[in-house]
């Protein structure tokens, strides 16, 4: 082996040792500038904490069938709702609340996934239905994805139910919370049970 070979092995080496070093000593640099903590912290909503919104009931109750009219325009397309009016690609949508699921327009060929679903047109379960129709009867074969805003659904019941029907609509729940300081009927205010205990045991001392 000559000289020539000898210093281009060396050199190889040598330039092997640096590229160590500097591996090394750039993983330390890169170790002390890591953060300990993450620079943001996402806090969850704990269960329990997640506003509900308005009940089906309110919504309802705050709600209009000339909206419903508005928002039906987007099931005109499949639908008709007129009285004695022709199935289309869907059935007739005429005084469809509170009828059987999946049979109430006669001679309209329901999937088996609608008609063997059971059940009422109720308004809680034709607000699922206009959720997620998928959701709600697995097979279907209504294209329509379903509306998202709870008031959509609850303003398109409303103008189905003027439609030919006329389900009372749910009552709405209200819960009224005791005020600070309000007492429940009958219970004594504190401190006036503990006199009246004092009370009871003098009046016994004295006839003592």
């Amino acid at each position: 082996m000559n000289d020539s070979t000898n210093t281009f092995f060396g050199w190889v080496l040598f330039a092997g040792v640096i590229a160590l070093g500097l591996s090394a000593i750039s993983s330390r640099v890169f170790d002390l500038q890591s953060p300990e903590t993450p620079g943001y912290i996402i806090e969850a909503a704990e269960a329990g904490e997640v506003d509900a919104g308005p009940s089906l009931a309110e919504l309802l109750a705050g709600g209009s069938a000339e909206s419903g009219q508005t928002v039906f325009a987007k099931c005109m397309a499949c639908h008709s709702i007129e009285n004695g009016g022709a199935n289309n690609i869907g059935p007739n949508l005429y005084g469809i609340m509170g009828l059987e699921i999946g049979n109430h327009a006669p001679g309209f060929a329901y999937s088996s996934a609608l008609s063997s679903k059971g059940g009422d047109w109720t308004w809680e379960n034709m607000d699922a239905w206009l959720k997620s129709p998928r959701a709600f009867a697995n097979g279907t074969t209504m294209s329509f994805a379903g509306l998202g805003d709870g008031q959509d659904r609850a303003d398109l019941m409303l103008y189905l139910n003027a439609n030919g029907s006329d389900l009372p609509l749910p009552e709405v729940v209200v819960e009224e919370a005791a005020e600070d300081g309000e007492m429940a009927e009958g219970e004594a205010p504190e401190g006036e049970e503990a006199a009246g205990e004092d009370t009871a045991v003098e009046e016994e001392a004295a006839a003592a």
